[in-house]
């Protein structure tokens, strides 16, 4: 590596942990209670470094839903690798449910950021938030379509929704098992879903 990359690959680092901490400190405590620091803290980066790569903290919450973007499209294409639709939907379901500890503390991530963005009186953000749900809306309503199924958007908007308001209950119930419970359902429904003319 020459002297000169070396600055930019320390810069393209610092850039990195401060997205990844924005979307994780951002889940944990909300919009309004965060601060620079708070996310310059969590990402080992002196706070006065971040204004190099953020000027605003809505720049920050920008590279946050970017993060979750990311992160969303990482683990579906994880998920593609399964032959089977049907185990695709259901390895989705599965990692909603691991991930239940998680939930009952702070919700999803991406939901629970749309909703506190729509508050805002500027309402911009919350149009990127949920553009990260429809990706998640498409990736699901692919996966009921390639299954043979009839309105595979409708199925994947149950789908969502199902996950959307069992890490809310988790979350307001300070409840994992909900999401458990819920899960098991969501994954019997899954099952229960058969193409016209397929046999169960």
């Amino acid at each position: 590596m020459t002297d000169s990359a070396k600055p930019r690959a320390r810069s393209t680092d610092k850039r990195r942990r401060l997205t990844a901490a924005a979307a994780r400190v951002l889940h944990e405590q909300g919009v309004e209670r965060t601060t620079l620091a708070d996310i310059a803290r969590e990402a080992d980066v002196p706070v006065g470094n971040v204004y190099y790569y953020f000027k605003t903290k809505d720049e920050l919450v920008l590279a946050a839903l970017s993060e979750h973007s990311a992160h969303l499209d990482e683990f579906t294409g994880r998920l593609e690798e399964l032959p089977d639709p049907r185990a695709r939907l259901k390895a989705l379901v599965e990692a909603w449910v691991d991930q239940r500890e998680v939930a009952a503390r702070h919700g999803c991530p991406t939901g629970t950021l749309a909703v506190e963005l729509d508050k805002r009186a500027d309402g911009t953000l919350d149009t990127e938030a949920g553009t990260v749900i429809r990706r998640l809306l498409d990736w699901a309503a692919h996966q009921f379509r390639a299954l043979g199924l009839p309105d595979p958007d409708d199925l994947a908007l149950t789908l969502v929704s199902g996950y959307q308001g069992m890490s809310l209950l988790a979350n307001a119930l300070r409840d994992p098992d909900i999401m458990t419970r819920e899960g098991a359902r969501l994954l019997r429904w899954l099952d229960s879903l058969r193409a016209p003319g397929e046999r169960a």
